[in-house]
């Protein structure tokens, strides 16, 4: 028997945030992805990310797609909105939704296949347009829900677990998420939590399109030797360009950096990321600068991890649009229908 709910019973002692809020009260139901798999651990970030930066449940929106990664939302964030859109159509179900309501917090959650294959237009789309969401690509190399075949993401070389190798060239979802406008971006691993949660929670903070590619090994189908989405490949060739660490304006800053530049960018809403660039020469506000770097280190073999790049004014689709402060679900008749002599002047000013 299959137990998917969880015991509501709470020990007095859990840690609470500023909203009276424990961890617990951050999750959703159990689990039924495979043990281990790195889907989950992404899960257990974004709990702790958004425990920590007192995020009121109503007032998150998770949508997903189709695949592993897309049942992901029912595992978190118990108490939020939440939609499962058919495969590869998040961004614009997600992209309706904000425009209709831009008060809520949006974080849309895929996988290479969703996002790297049938939705790759949505993604570019969302991207480009600055649809203020967190876009999380849980990335395994695989289709892990018909049994292991190679993703759109997978490695040129990239063995399967039956011992094919990939003839295909990779697609690489941070590097075109750069390129298209994105103004933040991100890559980490599913099993570096201490990057990873910093990285969730800055991107809930930032006001515009956020994307993380995160590697996420399938433990199924793409977890062996030959791999290069695997949990030993990964950590064997990870290459970090900053340590980052993410304080909200009300919250004492304290760091403790390893030797080298540490660099102080303010977000729009007075929230901080700390920067320690380990890799003295990268700079992370230069767009171009960092898909070079992306495409130095790949062709090195190396799996760049850590912010790739951030524009510290960014602005969102509703800012490119000019909509109303007020979000639009919540105007009333006069104001969506302001009458015949408004409509006449506006086909006024077209012509």
């Amino acid at each position: 028997m299959t137990y998917l709910a969880k015991p509501g019973l709470r020990h007095p002692g859990l840690p609470v945030n500023a909203l009276g809020y424990t961890r617990r009260d951050y999750e959703g139901a159990i689990s039924t992805l495979c043990a281990g798999c790195g889907h989950d651990s992404i899960s257990a970030a974004i709990v702790a990310a958004c425990f920590a930066l007192d995020l009121p449940p109503h007032r998150i929106a998770k949508l997903s797609g189709i695949g592993c990664s897309s049942k992901t939302p029912t595992y978190f964030l118990g108490h939020s909105h939440g939609f499962n859109s058919v495969h590869g159509r998040m961004p614009s179900v997600l992209t309706g939704a904000n425009l209709a309501n831009r008060d809520l917090i949006y974080l849309g959650v895929s996988g290479d296949g969703d996002s790297a294959s049938i939705g790759l237009g949505q993604f570019a789309h969302a991207m480009r347009r600055g649809v203020n969401m967190v876009y999380i690509v849980e990335n395994n190399g695989v289709y892990g829900l018909t049994k292991g075949q190679f993703s759109a993401t997978a490695d040129q070389g990239a063995k399967s677990k039956r011992g094919l190798a990939n003839t295909d060239q990779p697609i690489d979802l941070a590097a075109m998420a750069l390129q298209l406008g994105a103004t933040f971006v991100a890559r980490s691993f599913s099993g570096d939590k201490a990057q990873l949660v910093p990285l969730i929670e800055a991107a809930l903070r930032h006001q515009g399109a956020a994307f993380i590619d995160c590697i996420s090994p399938c433990v199924a189908f793409n977890n062996h030797e030959g791999s290069t989405k695997s949990f030993d490949f990964v950590r064997a060739h990870n290459q970090a360009v900053n340590r980052l660490d993410f304080m909200p304006e009300r919250a004492a800053i304290t760091a403790d950096y390893a030797p080298g530049t540490v660099e102080m960018v303010r977000q729009h809403d007075g929230s901080v990321l700390h920067l320690a660039k380990l890799a003295a020469e990268y700079d992370p506000h230069d767009r171009v600068g960092a898909m070079a770097w992306l495409n130095q280190r790949h062709a090195a073999g190396e799996i760049v991890t850590g912010l790739l790049y951030v524009d510290p004014a960014p602005r969102d689709l509703h800012a490119h649009l000019n909509t109303v402060a007020t979000p639009l679900n919540a105007l009333d008749e006069a104001a969506l229908c302001p009458g015949d002599a408004a409509l006449q002047a506006l086909n006024g000013s077209l012509r």
